[in-house]
Parts: structure tokens; C-alpha cells; sequence
């Protein structure tokens, strides 16, 4: 088929990757514009612009497909259809038109559960059991199209980097599985019930909050694993917290309970594995305590 391909981040990677694979003729790559990051800040392109470029491919960084001029420039590709992949930009009804047969997404949810900017974020933090990636066929609202197929997994003790990825390779397979019989996937409207919204991540979440149980504070570090990262603060300094595990263990909310740096929560406590200090690279959780003694009775707030 003749497709644009939509995306920016790492895993929209795997989905180009299969379709370029599969021998499609990808003739335009739409992602998001180079941003500054890293120390430096400077301008890096994104994942998606970065794979497109080693491929070969056109690629085309709008800051807005809300302009006239970038609606036409789109439907002068005459693709058959475009496939969309955390592209992170809203497309306008000039745009989810103009393909012959709409705009395919790949979504990394169960749809209707988490609709919107963060779902694998969320569904981690609630304690979700699965989780899965969807084809949708893309229509004017958010994440409210139609579906055309679906992979389900257990999320188990993941992180957000895992699933992501995880669920990057299967909607990656899922999509081009599609595309090769588009008529043996029809529709399937999404039910009303179960709507939930997976809202951006805010910054003040990643702190971790040891009023929670211990499952829920280990959920958190999971969710912000690698970015952007859940933390404590100690002595003015800030301690991202990458792994942990589960103790049972009483103690008043916040102390630190031992030598080996297990915190009281709520209910149980956690114990940090891996551990890394503002601009140090992480580490064990013991041999950070070897350079850096945090001891017991310290109250975490």
C-alpha cells in the first residue's frame, strides 16, 4: 500500500520499521520537530525522524496540521492510508480524510481503558492486570474510533520502559497483520462503559507519596521507570528511585527502618534495589549506601 506514516517517540520505531518490512511504499514520514534535550539542549531530532532518515524516507515535521497549506501538502501524497503511532499532534478532519480508506493507529491500551496521553503510565499506577495494544481506525475524538484488532498481555511487575516496548513490537506485528487483509478486520465500535482517561503525567505524581501502601508506592516507581522518574528528597538532595520490592514491615509512613534503606509506607514498607543520585549514574541500592549513609530513623517527606 501507499502510506504517510505518523509518529515521534521510540515506539512508534517498531510499527515504521515493520511496514518499510513488509514492503510498502511509505512515501512521507510526519513526526514532531527536533527538541533541544540532553544537557546541551540541543536540538535532536526525534526516534522516528532519526529511523526514517537511516531508511531513506521523506520526512516532513510540522509544527501544526491545523494550517491550510500543511492539509494540502498531506493530500497531495495520495496515500491509500496514513498509520499513526504516538505522533503526538492532533490531526484535523482535512487530514484524518484524506487517505482513501482514513488513518489506522497503533494505541498502546484496551480500549476505552485509557484514552489519551499516557495510558501504559496509567494503567501501571492502577494496578491494572492487563494491558494491550489496539489497531484503531481514527476518527475526530480522543482515542474513540473503532477497532479493528487487538493484542492483550499481562502487565505483571513491568515498568513503563518494558510494556512500552513490549507493546511497540506487538502493535508493530498487529498493524502489518491488518494491512495485509484489511477486510478481515472489521470495525468494532468501542462500548460506552469503561471510558477512562489517561491524563498527562504532572510532575508533582512523581514524587513518591509513603502515605500509600507499599504495592501502590512500588507501582509508582514502576510507572515512572526510566522517565521521569520517581524520587525522594534527602538532605536537599533529590533520589530517583528505578526499582524496589515489597516488605512486609511496619513503621510510621516515610521512616526508613533499617540500614539496607527500607521505607515505611502505609501499609508494609519498600526496599529501593536500584537508586540513582541527581547526575550519577544509578546503582545498587547497597553500594550507594556504601559512599552515602542514609540511616535508620530518617524521616522521608
Amino acid at each position: 500500500m501507499r502510506l504517510a506514516f505518523m509518529g515521534t517517540p521510540e515506539f512508534a520505531v517498531p510499527t515504521l520499521d515493520a511496514l518499510v518490512a513488509a514492503g510498502h511504499d511509505v512515501v512521507a514520514v510526519y513526526t514532531q520537530p527536533p527538541r533541544p534535550a540532553n544537557r546541551g539542549k540541543k536540538l535532536t531530532p526525534s526516534a522516528v525522524q532519526q529511523r526514517a532518515e537511516e531508511l531513506g524516507l521523506r520526512v516532513r515535521c510540522p509544527l501544526s496540521l491545523r494550517q491550510a497549506a500543511a492539509q494540502a501538502d498531506f493530500a497531495a501524497l495520495g496515500v491509500d492510508m496514513a498509520i499513526v503511532a504516538a505522533y503526538g499532534l492532533i490531526l484535523p478532519p482535512a487530514v484524518l480524510d484524506a487517505p482513501l480508506h482514513g488513518c489506522l493507529n497503533v494505541h498502546g491500551s484496551l480500549l476505552p481503558r485509557w484514552r489519551g496521553a499516557a495510558p501504559v503510565q496509567r494503567a501501571i499506577l492502577a494496578g491494572d492486570v492487563n494491558s494491550g495494544v489496539m489497531v484503531m481506525q481514527m476518527e475526530a475524538g480522543l482515542d474513540t474510533g473503532p477497532v479493528r484488532a487487538t493484542t492483550e498481555i499481562e502487565i505483571g511487575h513491568k515498568t513503563t520502559g518494558q510494556l512500552t516496548m513490549e507493546l511497540a513490537e506487538l502493535g508493530a506485528e498487529l498493524m502489518v497483520r491488518v494491512l495485509a487483509d484489511v477486510e478481515a478486520f472489521p470495525c468494532v465500535a468501542q462500548p460506552d462503559d469503561g471510558v477512562t482517561y489517561a491524563a498527562k503525567i504532572d510532575k508533582a505524581e512523581t514524587k513518591l507519596d509513603f502515605s500509600q501502601s507499599a504495592e501502590a508506592v512500588e507501582r509508582q516507581i514502576r510507572a515512572f521507570n526510566p522517565a521521569p522518574g520517581a524520587w525522594f528528597e534527602f538532605e536537599g538532595e533529590r533520589y530517583r528511585v528505578l526499582a524496589a520490592d515489597i516488605v512486609v514491615a511496619n513503621g510510621a509512613a516515610g521512616m526508613i527502618i533499617d540500614d539496607a534503606l527500607t521505607i515505611a509506607c502505609g501499609v508494609n514498607a519498600i526496599r529501593p534495589t536500584l537508586i540513582q543520585r541527581a547526575g550519577k549514574p544509578a546503582m545498587p541500592t547497597a553500594d550507594l549506601l556504601r559512599g552515602k549513609a542514609i540511616p535508620a530513623g530518617t524521616i522521608l517527606t
